[in-house]
C-alpha cells in the first residue's frame, strides 16, 4: 500500500471528488458509496450502491437479519459501487480496463468525504481483479491509500482471518 498526501494527493483528488459525486446517486440505506475507474486520466466506468437494476422492489436493506451469519460485505441488498463501476467499464471500455485504478469514496448524508476504512470486501477484490483493474484507491484520513489489487485482495482476506 502506498499512502498519498500533499501535492500527489491534490493531483488525484479530482478522481475522489468524481467518485463522491457518483456516490450521491446511491440509494442504499446503509451507506452512500461511489466508485469510478480511471485509465490514463480518463474515467472509463462508474458505479454507486443501490438494489439490482435500481429496482426498489428488490430492496431488503431494512429487513432484520442475523448478521452473525452474514459477512461484513454482505449486510446489504445492494449491488456494490465497485461492482457497478467494473461492469460499466467492461460494457463501455473493455479494451481499456486492464491496469486501471478504481477510486472508491464513501460520503455522509451531506456529501462530505468519509473514511473508507481498511480493505475487507473479498467479493469486491475478486470481482475487480477478474475485470482487470490494477489498483484500488481508498480515501482515508484526508489522504489516499493506493493498493495494488493483489495486495488489496490479500488484505481483504486477512480482515477475516482468525
Amino acid at each position: 500500500m502506498k499512502r498519498i498526501t500533499g501535492p500527489e494527493l491534490e493531483a488525484i483528488r479530482p478522481f475522489f471528488q468524481a467518485a463522491a459525486e457518483v456516490a450521491k446517486k446511491a440509494t442504499c440505506h446503509r451507506a452512500k458509496c461511489g466508485s469510478i475507474i480511471v485509465k490514463d486520466g480518463v474515467i472509463i466506468g462508474e458505479g454507486y450502491n443501490a438494489p439490482p437494476l435500481n429496482d426498489e422492489s428488490r430492496r431488503t436493506c431494512d429487513a432484520t437479519w442475523d448478521y452473525a451469519k452474514k459477512p461484513k460485505y454482505d449486510k446489504t441488498c445492494c449491488v456494490h459501487a465497485e461492482w457497478r463501476a467494473a461492469i460499466d467499464a467492461c460494457k463501455r471500455n473493455a479494451d481499456k480496463i486492464g491496469g486501471s485504478v478504481l477510486y472508491f469514496m464513501r460520503i455522509d448524508d451531506d456529501g462530505n468525504f468519509t473514511d473508507a476504512g481498511e480493505p475487507f470486501c473479498t467479493t469486491c477484490s475478486r470481482f475487480t481483479m477478474e475485470a482487470g483493474v490494477g489498483e484500488f484507491a481508498l480515501w482515508n484520513h484526508n489522504g489516499a491509500d493506493i493498493y495494488p489489487l493483489a495486495e488489496y485482495d490479500q488484505k481483504s482476506y486477512e480482515f477475516y482471518r482468525i
